[in-house]
Parts: structure tokens; C-alpha cells; sequence
């Protein structure tokens, strides 16, 4: 026999020519030095675990590894992150004065990332009014500035064309002539800051 076995063969009878059916024994050869060792259960430890994870090109949740369709809700996030940003804008200087965004009173929306085949798109569209304090000297005198600045509904890479809309808390205090300016100058002053804030908004949103 192949591989060490031994097979032995026994025919047995009754004497009167009435064979019985053979019965056969093989032994196996005992397991050798040179054999094929038998496989080990391995238990994995937090690094082997860890650098699988670190190998996978997935992204989104841990339970969506194929990378299909999920998206996530990120309101949370960006609207508190829409106030803190637009609230650093700080003071700017008027022609004949200064003024500053003192709060968000308005920040309606949405914002959202979403996987799809393992790849990750965001936006997000919002509406804000951002109230306005300041001070304005006219002829030798100083009065104060308030009013708000509304910012109609905008979406993700469309801040080249952000319009706003001011309006003066105490128009009564001003002429028509001075009510003009001011209104032209906080349009002006707040634009570009505050479009360079929703700039880094955006970027913030893409990175996450």
C-alpha cells in the first residue's frame, strides 16, 4: 500500500465449501515529522483590527462598506457653523461711520453629505438675516445704526451670485438722501465678507 498502510485480507469457511464474506483491516501510518502540521485558530488583536480598517478605501459608516447610496444629515453642524462664522465677520468701516453683524437671527435650511458608489458629494441651501448695529456721523453728529440684512435662499456654488437686502430698523432718524447711503454702503461693506465667510463654510462642509 502507498504511504506505509498495510491491508490484510481474511476469507473464512464453514469446511463445507461455504465461504464466507471477506473482512479487511487497514492501518494508517501514524502522523510523520514531515507531514503537513494541522491549521491553528488565531485570535486578532486591536492592531491586526485596526490595520484593516486602515487598509479599506471605503467611506461613509462603518456599516456601508460597499460604498452605496447614504446620506447624511449635517443641519446640526452647519448651522451652528453658519453663526459662528458670520458673527467673526467683526466691525467695518462706512464711508461716514461703522457697523457689525451682532447676531444671526435668521439661519433656515439644510445642508447634507452624500455617498454614492463610494463617493462623497455635499451640499446644502440656507437663507439667512443678520442683524446690524453700528453708528453714523452726519454732520458732526453721531447717530446710531440698526437694521438687518437679508440674504435670500442660496445653495452650494452659487456665492458669485449672493444678493442681499437691507433694511433700517429707524428709518424716521434719517433723511431720505442719508437713509440711501447707509443702505449702499452696509450692501457694500458686508458682501465680500461675508461671501468669503460662506466660502470657508463650504470648504468646512467638503472636508468633513
Amino acid at each position: 500500500m502507498e504511504n506505509g498502510g498495510v491491508e490484510n485480507a481474511h476469507a473464512h469457511g464453514d469446511g463445507n465449501g461455504n465461504g464466507q464474506a471477506a473482512s479487511y483491516t487497514y492501518w494508517v501510518r501514524e502522523t510523520t515529522a514531515d507531514a503537513a502540521p494541522l491549521p491553528v485558530p488565531k485570535k486578532l488583536t486591536a492592531q491586526d483590527i485596526l490595520s484593516t480598517q486602515s487598509q479599506s478605501t471605503s467611506i461613509g459608516s462603518v456599516w456601508n462598506k460597499a460604498g452605496t447610496w447614504e446620506e447624511k444629515n449635517l443641519n446640526n453642524w452647519a448651522t451652528q457653523r453658519l453663526k459662528e462664522l458670520l458673527k467673526s465677520v467683526g466691525s467695518l468701516d462706512l464711508s461716514c461711520g461703522k457697523a457689525e453683524i451682532s447676531d444671526v437671527t435668521k439661519c433656515v435650511g439644510d445642508a447634507f453629505l452624500v455617498t454614492v458608489r463610494n463617493k462623497k458629494r455635499v451640499g446644502y441651501t440656507y437663507e439667512l438675516t443678520l442683524k446690524i448695529k453700528g453708528e453714523w456721523h452726519l454732520r458732526e453728529e453721531k447717530k446710531t445704526v440698526k437694521g438687518h440684512i437679508d440674504i435670500p435662499e442660496f445653495s452650494f456654488g452659487e456665492l458669485d451670485d449672493l444678493q442681499m437686502a437691507v433694511q433700517l430698523s429707524e428709518e424716521k432718524d434719517f433723511v431720505q438722501q442719508d437713509k440711501q447711503q447707509i443702505i449702499q454702503d452696509l450692501k457694500k461693506r458686508f458682501l465680500q465678507p461675508v461671501r468669503e465667510k460662506l466660502l470657508q463654510f463650504e470648504q468646512e462642509l467638503k472636508d468633513r
